[in-house]
């Protein structure tokens, strides 16, 4: 239980990311792939029956007693919410409206953003682009954990805390990382969030205002569809940056777990992604894969030689252009 992980400094690495020469190999070789990137308008639609499955949640569970609330809130509210999280990793891309339009994409992640209960569409969008941009980059990408992180949680317990505190560090890290001055796209994201939650307390009270919060940090937190945080890109074999996962949770995901394609190319939609792995099957099979969202967190709660410092980290060089 207290074991304590051998690492103590992140995998520090002088290459560059490898998804932009394999993109640039795939697409000379199975340039049908380019036929792929284009707006999924199907998004818009599953975007808006979350939306309003949540608010049904909402009703519902407003009389109902406060260990019911709590049931529904992690059985159900989490999923819908964590897979909203990665609707909104969607419209980024700008998949609903394509790049054409893209206030129409930041707009609707606004939208799309409003079961959550808390402002976060608009920000993650700024953020992730640099993810994106510059995989692993020293102080530009947020998706990688602080030096606190690494060193303080180091033991087993510690481990299954940090993956219970998820939301908290996600939040809070771009403010010690790699703080960026507020948008007006963000105060309005605030303001949209701040009034719909005041209307949902207004009609329904306060336990439906606490299946909304609550959903949203249970299902960012202990939960195995958050088993992707860990699965994408920590190193459980050295050498290996970015890993896709191929199981059912895809589902709810959005494809998310199809990662390593995703990264070669951001700009095809998650729908997708399979596709894209089934045509150039040769550069994604035998990679490194999982097939269990639940086994990587076990593992890397139990595993003591991993831990948040077992990632990738690049000084960038040349110019660093940030949204």
């Amino acid at each position: 239980m207290g074991n304590t992980v051998a690492r103590e400094d992140f995998e520090w690495v002088y290459t560059d990311q490898p998804h932009a020469d394999r993109r640039k190999e795939i697409l000379a070789k199975h340039p049908e792939i380019k036929a792929l990137m284009k707006p999924d308008y199907n998004l818009i639609w599953v975007v808006v029956l979350m939306v309003l499955a949540q608010l049904t949640a909402f009703y519902l569970v407003k009389d109902l007693d406060w260990k019911w609330v709590i049931f529904w809130a992690y059985v159900f509210g989490s999923c819908i919410s964590h897979s909203m999280t990665l609707a909104i990793h969607e419209i980024s891309h700008n998949s609903a409206f394509g790049n054409n339009k893209a206030m129409w994409n930041r707009w609707f992640g606004i939208f799309a953003n409003l079961p959550l209960g808390l402002p976060y569409s608009i920000s993650f969008k700024r953020y992730h682009m640099d993810h994106h941009r510059y995989l692993g980059g020293d102080g530009i990408d947020v998706d990688i954990p602080t030096n606190f992180e690494g060193w303080f949680f180091c033991t087993r317990f510690r481990k299954f805390i940090w993956i219970v505190l998820q939301p908290f560090f996600y939040a809070i890290r771009p403010l010690c990382i790699n703080p960026k001055p507020i948008t007006r796209l963000e105060i309005i994201n605030l303001l949209a969030q701040l009034s719909f939650d005041i209307v949902i307390y207004y009609l329904w009270g306060v336990k439906s205002t606490f299946y909304m919060l609550a959903g949203s940090v249970l299902g960012l937190g202990l939960h195995p569809i958050s088993g992707h945080f860990i699965a994408e890109h920590y190193m459980f074999l050295k050498g290996h940056e970015t890993y896709s996962y191929y199981g059912p949770l895809n589902l709810l995901t959005f494809n998310v777990g199809y990662h390593n394609e995703h990264h070669d190319f951001p700009n095809i939609p998650g729908k997708s992604l399979p596709l894209v792995k089934k045509i150039a099957a040769e550069y994604y099979d035998n990679l490194p894969q999982y097939n269990s969202w639940i086994k990587v967190l076990y593992d890397f709660v139990m595993d003591d030689t991993i831990s948040p410092y077992s990632r990738m980290k690049r000084h960038l060089k040349g110019e660093v252009k940030q949204d």
